[in-house]
């Protein structure tokens, strides 16, 4: 599993339509739009690849100045197993 947090700027005026963009594309979650045309978005997939691939597409939308990654979380195990490890010393 891939979670992404990603911060996109957007023209504010047009921030609206960027939110609708956004939606539309697969693994996409809006959380938050600020009057000054910032976006606070989530992706999730379960190919990393994906995930980097949904990145380039936030920065090439219409009246989007700019899109970068602030967080990024992966497991690669399935359902978590295994992920976290612990001391039984």
């Amino acid at each position: 599993m891939n979670i992404s947090g990603v911060l996109v700027h957007a023209r504010p005026q047009r921030a609206a339509a960027v939110r609708e963009r956004l939606l539309a594309l697969p693994g996409t979650e809006v959380h938050a739009v600020a009057d000054d045309g910032r976006i606070v978005v989530t992706v999730e997939d379960e190919s990393e690849g994906i995930v980097a691939d949904t990145l380039l597409q936030i920065q090439g939308l219409d009246d989007v100045l700019s899109a970068a990654m602030v967080y990024h979380y992966f497991d690669s195990n399935e359902e978590g197993e295994g992920s976290h490890e612990t001391d039984k010393a």
